[in-house]
């Protein structure tokens, strides 16, 4: 009892630590709690947080910054505009036709699993191959009522998403320009002698920069690099699987495990046992190998890394408590406990 009391007495004595959680819990509140309803406000401040890289880039070329927030901005919108009129479109277009070939998927897949007795009877009876037919026929059934109650239920979101896209630019143009003036009225609410937080959220404020924008870096080429590939194999659905391919690095091990499982059924489909699905599979595990061994080291040897097993729990808490944005999230919030975590022994031993 007495090795916790001072254990506690030497961590928290400090009225600037007591500040300092009492902030990181406000934060966890505010999106546990508060999370869908200000997404677009937090998706807000993550598109500015990246942005603000780019403007003070500029700044540093003697633009005034009013100027290169407009080009920033310009050049967001832009961005957008191509993916909202260009890039969703086709994604739609690949989805709807996608789910009317599974039907003709589902056949040759049952086909197959039909044929294993004959070709591989040592391994699988003809018991196990019918029991395994049924079994996949049926949850295949569940599955297709369940996205279609949810394709149902998701038109009513329309309004819900329609709002989203016009106030995230609002919001994101307005947290740039007036970037300062929101900095002076927020610091008004933080305690004076709070400069223990201060000091660790600017190790916080690097890593977490070092972090967004090589993940941003990362989703672009890993996606680009799979679509090239994709397209040389005339593979279906390529700007599909390439852009789900270049998410997926949002979440590391669990994405990219995730992602293969539909590229492998869609080549199979496509190719059957050849070697052109042979030859596209290895060379999308060489894609994975480059990124985890490669491209990852290269961008983030700035940044902390967080062992597996932390990137998973941080994936599944998120995750658990916030839905999909947990898990777009989880990797950064974990980020961010890492570098306070590790800023907070040093700043103790300077205090």
């Amino acid at each position: 009892m007495n090795v916790l009391s001072s254990w506690f007495k030497r961590n928290f004595n400090n009225p600037q630590i007591v500040i300092l959680i009492s902030m990181l819990i406000l934060l966890f509140a505010v999106i546990i709690f508060l999370g869908k309803p200000l997404a677009p406000f937090l998706s807000s401040v993550v598109l500015a947080y990246l942005l603000e890289s780019v403007i003070v880039r500029l700044q540093v070329l003697k633009i005034p910054r009013i100027i290169a927030v407009i080009i920033v901005f310009l050049l967001f919108v832009t961005l957008l505009m191509f993916l909202i009129f260009w890039v969703v479109p086709v994604l739609i277009t690949q989805v709807s036709q996608l789910v009317q070939q599974l039907p003709t998927y589902l056949s040759t897949g049952l086909e197959f699993v039909k044929q294993l007795p004959d070709k591989y009877p040592a391994i699988i009876s003809t018991e196990q191959a019918a029991s395994l037919t049924t079994t996949i026929t049926t949850e295949l059934t569940q599955m297709g009522q369940s996205v279609l109650s949810k394709t149902v239920s998701s038109v009513f979101n329309v309004i819900s998403i329609g709002i989203f896209l016009i106030l995230t630019p609002i919001l994101v143009f307005f947290m740039l320009k007036d970037k300062q003036v929101l900095m002076n009225w927020f610091s008004r609410f933080i305690p004076r002698d709070s400069k223990l937080t201060l000091s660790i959220w600017g190790e916080v404020d690097e890593q977490i920069g070092n972090y967004v924008r090589g993940k941003v870096m990362e989703i672009f080429i890993v996606g680009l690099v799979t679509y090239i590939l994709f397209i040389l194999f005339d593979l279906e659905y390529s700007i599909l699987l390439a852009t789900l391919t270049g998410f997926s690095v949002l979440i590391p091990y669990i994405g990219a495990a995730l992602v293969t499982i539909p590229i492998a059924l869609v080549s199979f489909f496509q190719f059957g046992w050849s070697g052109d699905f042979a030859w596209l599979i290895i060379s999308y595990g060489v894609i994975q190998l480059l990124d985890g061994n490669v491209l990852v080291p290269w961008l983030f040897s700035e940044v902390n890394n967080l062992h597996p097993v932390a990137i998973i729990v941080a994936v599944l808490f998120f995750g658990g408590i916030w839905g999909f944005w947990g898990v777009f999230f989880a990797i950064p919030l974990a980020t961010m406990v890492n570098a306070i975590i590790n800023a907070w022994p040093k700043k103790l031993e300077s205090e």
